[in-house]
């Protein structure tokens, strides 16, 4: 164990910053600035270090709700008996080791978890190779899809966990084609009233697939949700407005795009004009109005990003 003494606050803050410590150990008044503004600094950078604030001027001492709030884990009034102040010291390195093993016990927990992500990614993936394998139009959609919905959720200035569901969830959301009879997936010409139900039970059915691993139950609401409509009109459970999940929301306009701009069996794409004036007629019906008037914007101004992704994941 190694222990480091220093007098000057603002040196010691520059030293945290370059090195590892487990314990500081301050004083609350000192030169150019008190122990309170030393701990404001150091909780900019750095929220785990232990922090124990010592005085000896108990009128002068920081109020109970400023050692809260900076997350000052012991604070003691000096005095000639140091029996407080070394309990305090033993009980702090206790509880850096104890911070410590359960620190190695989530980095290995992180690191099965990884691993059991991997292992589930891989065997859904086997199930949408065999999706894109019986649908042609299926493949390079839902890479594309995943991609769009990315684009799009940057855009909007989500985090990056809800980033990376967009991505998973993009790539996976038409997993329940799988349940589908070829005759239905592969027909080229009009689907009758009793086949097109059975379409409309891919939803369900991929958030049944995946309903069972748990690395997977983020982005169930992308695959179940992502035909919902925002009138409510849309399927399978007819949820409408923001009761729609907004990562569902974000696939739906995504996953028509890519639709209206691929070439089908019965049709060509459509051109680009004709897609922005399908997306603008049906905003606040088929789609969240905010997440297409934000779409319409990208199409108008950031287009290039979205014909790289198309070129990417040529059908």
């Amino acid at each position: 164990m190694i222990f480091v003494g220093l007098t000057n606050p603002l040196e010691a803050i520059e030293r945290i910053k370059s090195e590892h410590f487990d314990m500081l150990i301050l004083d609350f008044m000192m030169d150019p600035i008190h122990g309170d503004e030393v701990v404001e600094e150091i909780r900019k950078f750095n929220t785990e270090l232990y922090i124990l604030l010592l005085t000896g001027h108990k009128d002068l001492a920081p109020p109970l709700e400023t050692i809260k709030r900076l997350d000052i884990q012991g604070y003691c009034e000096k005095s000639d008996k140091f029996d407080q102040l070394l309990l305090l010291i033993e009980s702090g390195i206790k509880s850096i080791e104890q911070m410590k093993t359960i620190q190695k016990i989530n980095e290995e927990l992180r690191d099965k978890n990884d691993e059991l992500e991997k292992a589930y990614l891989d065997t859904i993936g086997i199930l949408r190779q065999t999706v894109e394998a019986k649908d042609p139009y299926t493949r390079g959609h839902s890479d594309r899809v995943s991609e769009f919905a990315v684009l799009i959720g940057t855009k909007m200035g989500l985090d990056e966990k809800t980033i990376h569901i967009l991505k998973i969830g993009g790539l996976f959301h038409d997993i329940g084609k799988i349940g589908i009879p070829d005759s239905i997936l592969l027909k080229e010409s009009k689907l009758s009233d009793d086949e097109y139900s059975q379409i409309k039970n891919h939803p369900t059915i991929g958030a049944h697939i995946l309903g069972n691993a748990t690395v997977f139950q983020d982005i169930i609401p992308i695959v179940k949700y992502h035909h919902e409509r925002y009138d409510g009109r849309g399927y399978p459970s007819q949820l409408a407005g923001t009761d729609i999940p907004l990562i569902a929301r974000i696939t739906a306009v995504a996953d028509a795009f890519d639709a209206m701009t691929s070439k089908r069996t019965y049709r060509d794409s459509l051109p680009i004009e004709k897609v922005k004036e399908e997306i603008e007629r049906c905003s606040g019906t088929q789609f969240d109005p905010e997440i297409a008037k934000l779409f319409l914007g990208m199409l108008n101004n950031e287009y290039n990003s979205i014909l790289e992704i198309q070129d990417k994941y040529k059908a």
